[in-house]
């Protein structure tokens, strides 16, 4: 059952680097991501927590989690959206992020709804 309510909401991700970003004086890369969330479901959900896994091009892993996203925990109704952007930086012109939401639904289960893996990349960057 959680299975069937987390694949009922779709996560989409678009991302920009940010190369005016004052971090960028320092050698280290920004990056915004911007999150639509789709209740495809026919109940509301909540969302709880956020969990991401972010790997910068050494390799290096970072975890981020915590409450909510840019720090409120909405509720989606059914057939909405709710977006949102943040942002990440890296010691490395590439990287990915990946994770999940934590919602609770209606009727108080919790489950985790999977964000893909998605790549962060200074444009026409060649390798």
């Amino acid at each position: 059952m959680l299975a069937a309510v987390a694949d009922q909401i779709k996560i989409s991700v678009s991302t920009k680097f940010i190369a005016d970003h004052p971090i960028s004086a320092e050698e280290k890369f920004a990056f915004a991501y911007f999150i639509t969330i789709k209740n495809n479901g026919d109940k509301p959900v909540q969302l709880l927590n956020r969990y991401w896994l972010i790997t910068d091009g050494n390799g290096k892993i970072s975890e981020v989690q915590g409450a909510g996203v840019v720090g409120q925990q909405p509720l989606i109704k059914p057939t909405e959206s709710y977006q949102y952007n943040s942002g990440a930086i890296l010691d490395t012109p590439v990287g990915t992020m990946q994770g999940h939401y934590e919602f609770q639904s209606d009727d108080k289960v919790l489950f985790n709804a999977p964000i893909p893996v998605f790549s962060l990349r200074v444009p026409n960057l060649v390798n």
